[in-house]
């Protein structure tokens, strides 16, 4: 308590009750007065102006020798005494003055010692008035480890040596308050309990852990008695905020401290926003509850948020709580043994109605659920609901906070934590409303819901097939909300992988909605969307697109063109347009939906950023493949401000992120980027989720393009366990994986083992996902490719050639995929040995690539070299060895350049260009042997 080596004249100790604030003075004193370093020491108890008066009169009178009598006096005398005296005119006296526990700054008013450069003043108080002169200093609870340090040292003396866990556990549940953890040791050592039971035998133990948290215990009865308590204490921590809660009430506004009190009671102690306690419901509270001091009617029932504000002022005044006003969201801090001992001071009625109010209150100044605040206002939420009991359920339904918390934790990104939420809240839901309660039952809508988002399809299939059973049985077919599990159980069917199956479901219940709710209901749509989308997913790109478009129409004339569901459909309608293989014309459209978005949502609204998501996917499609990584690069940028990093949207961009990056060239960096993914993936989602599962496939592809195939198909054959264990045989994710196993088996060298899997994987696609689905049209193609690398080059034509009929006929002369399996045929004809026949066929591909893709397209490109490929062969077959091998040592020149010296097609050029270089100089060797 100096500073900078200077004795400082007047110093104010302020800090809550229980920091020690008179501990520390005490201590301060005591080392002057014994290290000899006073001459007097007077010692104020300052509760009141009376007990200041009085013990500077005592003083006075044994000091000065004062006549008692006059109180006023007296102590004016001693003041007088305290003052420095003219050099030479008596002897030094060096004095120190404490002024304990100072209530109020108007009672020391006339009554300060004097500035003495051989005296110094003392004050403790909970006050923060500007009024109280002198060096501030605020005392706060003691460091997790000081207090874990006190609670050790003060068991030890008495022979106790409890788990050191659930010794720092007890010091956080104390919040580090120095009288609480007093009082805690003592009342443990009295009543020879442990502190806590994780190690011990009896699991029921009375343990003070768990007896302290128990919401039907008062904070009063886990304390010693007040006779009892440690260091000559007076009072107990339960009760040492009374007074000042008293004395802030009395503050103006009068009246409304101890209810504002009441309600940060429920709230979370580290962060409580300003607008929670500003709301129409808080102010409504407020005035309800005003103190019944307050006569005046008009000043009893209107609260305004001033008034609010001058209650926080009062309250953090004296320090009972902390007010930032610069910090709107995170504007009321409050130690938790305060809110606890605030919250015992109630009745049973008292506290249903502060809970209530504060729900009330949380819900009012919800913001949209992916802004900031919410995560705050969940944290509140979550303590209201800790401390509420059964208050915010009434009657015969629920406070739709409870809802609303489980709701914005889904909207978060946070499927795992609204798992655990629900989970909770369907038991206390059954509990308190009976498991037929329509409440309860959309509890458990939600809990499946979740399920589903957090990895677990089949889990939530199953729990909305039960709910379904339970709606059907309680409100009826036909009731909305059973409507609305159908649909959940449609959705959760096809992420299962049934996606067949769901549009068929969906299709049903279409026929239901358009019964009983009509066709321009919004449910109506909404179904018709499902199904469109599903339609979708089980392979018909094309008819997802043709119903989306038609849906748009009649949303268009019932719901408007700023709808954000109107807006949702152009949206599917550009994304499923690029899966049916038009992926400018995708491009451009979102571009279009891209800036009405804006204009209508925001640039930071969740859609807005889905939009820019998939507009750098066909981008990327349409060709550029640097500027769709350089687009996600700029989205996942704004996702981590906006969401955060561990949000669902933020780490399916870090996916596009690195597949593009792999696309344009850079096969190592998309594997390091999949490793890094993968890391948090599990961290965040587990190892059994799916998009975890997709992370793992994704590192493998990449490393397998980077030059690991062997390694990759290890990887993914492990993998492929998982997904057969997690997903099963026939989920679309485990088809894929088969896929991308057998085509790193050949990558790797082993192509006839390639083949067999891919004709494996073909007969279980045929059955489960019939001989139309884009992905057996392309295990057609894998097979055919690995057929001829195997070395049947004339049975992969053929199967090439059967394919581009499908493929004309399914998908269109137009589409990426029929593009591809004619540049596959004509390859398969040239390593037949038709030449000619293949460098005509891929001349003819490039003509139509340039005028479907452009010139800068890389398939358009890959055409170009492989034209170049083949009709250098032409030419040595034609009997131009040299000219053969000219042009295929510069077509190796580029491919070096685009795809580097482990590529296939670059090792088939070097083969080639070996073979004619041979051929060549057998040429040049006959011929001069002829000469």
């Amino acid at each position: 308590m100096t500073n900078g080596g200077t004795a400082v004249l007047c110093q104010v100790l302020r800090g809550t009750g229980g920091v020690g604030k008179t501990q520390l003075a005490a201590h301060y004193a005591r080392q002057a007065w014994t290290g000899e370093e006073l001459d007097v020491l007077v010692w104020v108890s300052a509760s009141s102006r009376p007990a200041i008066v009085s013990a500077f009169a005592q003083a006075a009178e044994e000091l000065l020798a004062h006549e008692p009598g006059d109180p006023e006096r007296s102590a004016q005398a001693f003041l007088g005494w305290l003052e420095p005296k003219p050099p030479g005119s008596e002897r030094v006296c060096r004095w120190l003055v404490v002024l304990d526990d100072v209530a109020d700054p108007a009672d020391v008013t006339g009554l300060w010692p004097a500035k003495n450069p051989y005296g110094r003043t003392v004050v403790t108080t909970r006050r923060r008035d500007v009024a109280l002169p002198g060096h501030r200093i605020d005392l706060g609870v003691f460091t997790p480890d000081q207090a874990v340090a006190y609670l050790v040292d003060f068991l030890a003396e008495h022979g106790r040596h409890d788990d050191p866990d659930e010794i720092r556990a007890l010091a956080q549940d104390l919040g580090y308050l120095p009288l609480a953890l007093s009082q805690a040791a003592a009342y443990i050592v009295d009543a020879g309990i442990p502190v806590g039971c994780s190690r011990c035998a009896h699991r029921q133990c009375p343990s003070y852990r768990r007896r302290l948290a128990g919401r039907a215990t008062s904070l009063a009865s886990m304390l010693p008695e007040p006779g009892t308590l440690p260091d000559d204490q007076n009072t107990t921590v339960a009760a040492t905020w009374s007074l000042s809660i008293e004395r802030a009430d009395s503050l103006n506004p009068a009246g409304l401290a101890r209810p504002a009190l009441q309600l940060t009671a429920m709230l979370d102690p580290n962060d409580i926003p300003q607008s929670v306690l500003t709301s129409e419901p808080a102010r409504t509270y407020l005035a309800r509850h005003r103190a019944q001091a307050v006569t005046e009617q008009s000043t009893a029932d209107e609260v305004t948020e001033l008034d609010v504000w001058g209650a926080l002022r009062a309250l953090h005044r004296l320090s009972l709580i902390d007010h930032d006003p610069e910090s709107p969201q995170q504007s009321v801090r409050i130690h938790q043994l305060i809110q606890r001992a605030t919250r015992d001071t109630l009745s049973p009625q008292e506290h249903r109605q502060t809970v209530r109010a504060a729900g009330d209150a949380l819900l009012e100044v919800w913001p949209d659920p992916h802004l900031p605040l919410a995560q705050t206002l969940r944290a509140n939420a979550q303590a209201l609901i800790y401390c509420a009991g059964d208050a915010l359920f009434s009657g015969s339904k629920h406070h739709h906070l409870l809802m609303h918390v489980g709701v914005s934790l889904s909207k978060a990104g946070q499927f795992t934590a609204a798992v655990e939420y629900f989970r909770d809240l369907v038991d206390r839901a059954r509990a308190s409303l009976g498991p037929d309660h329509p409440e309860t039952l959309l509890a458990r809508d939600n809990l499946a819901a979740n399920r589903g988002q957090a990895g677990d399809a089949r889990g939530a299939v199953e729990a909305l097939a039960e709910l379904l059973t339970a709606r059907v049985r309680v409100q009826g077919p036909d009731h909305p909300d059973t409507l609305d599990t159908r649909t959940g159980l449609a959705r959760w069917r096809g992420e299962a992988g049934d996606a067949a199956g769901a549009a068929d479901a969906f299709a049903e219940l279409l026929t239901d909605r358009l019964r009983v709710q009509g066709p321009d209901h919004p449910d109506t749509l909404g179904t018709r969307t499902g199904l469109a989308l599903w339609r979708g997913k089980a392979g018909d790109a094309a008819g997802a697109a043709e119903a989306f478009a038609e849906l748009l129409t009649d949303q268009l004339r019932i719901q408007g063109p700023h709808h954000p569901d109107t807006l949702d459909t152009r949206h599917a309608i550009a994304d499923w347009h690029g899966r049916a293989g038009h992926a400018t014309r995708a491009a451009e459209a979102l571009a279009e939906l891209l800036a009405d978005r804006v204009g209508a949502l925001g640039p930071d609204h969740p859609q807005t950023l889905s939009d820019r998501s998939c507009l750098a996917r066909w981008r990327g499609e349409a060709g550029d493949a640097a500027g769709a990584a350089e687009a996600f690069a700029e989205l996942l940028t704004d996702r981590l401000r906006v969401q955060g990093p561990d949000h669902p949207d933020t780490l399916d961009t870090r996916i596009d992120l690195a597949r593009w990056r792999g696309e344009a060239g850079d096969a190592a960096g998309a594997a390091e980027a999949f490793a890094e993914l993968l890391t948090d993936r599990l961290r965040i989602q587990g190892p059994d989720h799916p998009s975890t599962l997709r992370a793992r496939r994704g590192l493998a592809v990449w490393r397998a393009d980077a030059g690991d195939a062997a390694g990759a198909a290890e990887a993914l054959a492990k993998l492929l366990t998982d997904h057969q264990r997690v997903q099963g045989p026939d989920h679309p994710d485990t088809l894929d994986t088969r896929y991308w196993l057998a085509r790193c088996r050949g990558d790797a060298g082993d192509a006839a083992g390639a083949a067999d899997a891919f004709a494996e994987l073909l007969t279980d696609q045929l059955r489960i996902q019939g001989p139309h689905h884009p992905d057996t049209l392309d295990t057609r193609t894998g097979l055919a490719r690995w057929r001829g690398e195997a070395g049947d080059a004339a049975g992969a034509a053929d199967a090439f050639a059967e394919l581009l009929t499908d493929r004309l006929r399914i998908q269109g002369p137009d589409h990426p995929s029929t593009l591809d399996t004619r540049y596959w045929l004509a390859r398969c004809r040239g390593d037949a040995g038709d030449a000619a026949g293949a460098a005509d066929a891929l001349a003819e591909l490039l003509t139509d690539q340039l005028r479907i893709q452009g010139p800068h397209h890389p398939d358009t490109l890959s055409t170009q070299d492989e034209v170049a490929y083949w009709m250098a062969i032409r030419r040595g077959e034609a009997g131009d060895a040299a000219g053969a091998a000219e042009a295929l040592a510069e077509l190796l020149v580029v491919r070096l350049q685009k795809h580097g010296p482990h590529h296939h097609s670059t090792l088939r050029t070097k083969d080639q260009l070996a073979h004619w270089r041979r051929r060549g100089s057998i040429e040049a060797v006959a011929h001069l042997s002829t000469d």
